[in-house]
């Protein structure tokens, strides 16, 4: 069973055992996965309401787009999980001789640049989950402003969180164009985020009066 099949409450559980997995990345993953069920809530809830018919078929569009990145987020729980699971695999393989460590260093930086790739794609998808938090901000039922609020805070976990674990896996990676160019990309992803967290949450709350 995969993490995204178990009840909330098992997940909970395996995340607060000492399991090396699930951790910050798979948590993040969730994150952001939470704030796109929460933006898809208030695009449904806009497109239902006979108030706001005008902005019915934008709704809805969002609420197609954040139901395909809520998927694509829930499928990167497990991804990250596994992707940590194969940099421990790195780490067992036989070192008695010199090709064995060869091998194995060759695997151990392989194996941290996939690590690399769960994390950033959460952070990216979460990125655009809160450009869409903007939208339903702006536009949605006032009524659900208070759900898009938190959908933003929880992107911006994500986003962060993200970061975090990309800076972390990079840490061990020795190739050091790859490890400039993904950090930048992980600096810029931020800047943007905290712009669009910062421009929800002031329309959230001049909406919410």
């Amino acid at each position: 069973m995969g993490f995204q099949d178990m009840t909330l409450a098992k997940f909970n559980d395996v995340l607060a055992s000492g399991a090396p997995t699930p951790g910050g990345g798979c948590a993040s993953a969730l994150a952001g996965a939470l704030a796109a069920g929460l933006v898809a809530m208030v695009a449904r809830a806009t497109a239902g309401n006979k108030k706001f018919a005008e902005c019915a078929e934008q709704m809805n569009q969002i609420a197609s787009e954040v139901d395909r990145l809520r998927g694509e987020l829930l499928a990167l729980v497990d991804e990250d999980a596994k992707a940590f699971d194969q940099v421990m695999a790195a780490f067992r393989m036989p070192k008695e001789t010199p090709e064995q460590q060869a091998a194995r260093s060759q695997a151990i930086q392989d194996a941290y640049k996939a690590a690399v790739q769960p994390p950033m794609n959460a952070y990216s998808r979460s990125l655009r989950v809160l450009e869409l938090t903007l939208e339903v901000a702006e536009r949605g039922n006032p009524t659900a402003a208070s759900d898009a609020g938190v959908a933003a805070l929880l992107a911006m976990a994500a986003i962060e969180g993200g970061a975090l674990n990309v800076q972390t896996n990079l840490g061990s990676i020795k190739d050091e164009s790859f490890r400039s160019g993904q950090a930048e990309r992980a600096r810029r992803v931020r800047s943007q985020a905290q712009a669009l967290r910062d421009k929800t949450l002031a329309v959230v709350r001049t909406r919410l009066g």
